[in-house]
């Protein structure tokens, strides 16, 4: 196993959800700020959230960061992923 953490860059903060994403779309970090949540999407689920991700912002170009990733938490079935915040990915 690799122990090197990969370095993420801000693609989206709202008031209660913040998206991080690595250079090469191979791991996403979704926080769920009001709850102190955090799924770490690496792999398969990382190419599955991407592909949500893209066709969502497509379908509703207007959203806000916040709506955007709260319907992929809920609806999308992210927040089966999260476990409590407080360690880097």
């Amino acid at each position: 196993m690799n122990d090197k953490q990969t370095p993420l860059t801000l693609i989206a903060e709202g008031a209660e959800y913040e998206l991080l994403a690595a250079a090469d779309g191979g791991t996403f970090v979704l926080r769920f700020k009001t709850d102190d949540l955090v799924a770490n999407l690496k792999g398969d689920d990382a190419a599955r959230f991407r592909a949500d991700y893209d066709a969502l912002k497509a379908q509703f170009p207007t959203w806000q960061p916040d709506q955007t990733l709260a319907q992929l938490w809920d609806q999308g079935g992210y927040s089966w992923l999260a476990g409590q915040d407080g360690t880097q990915p």
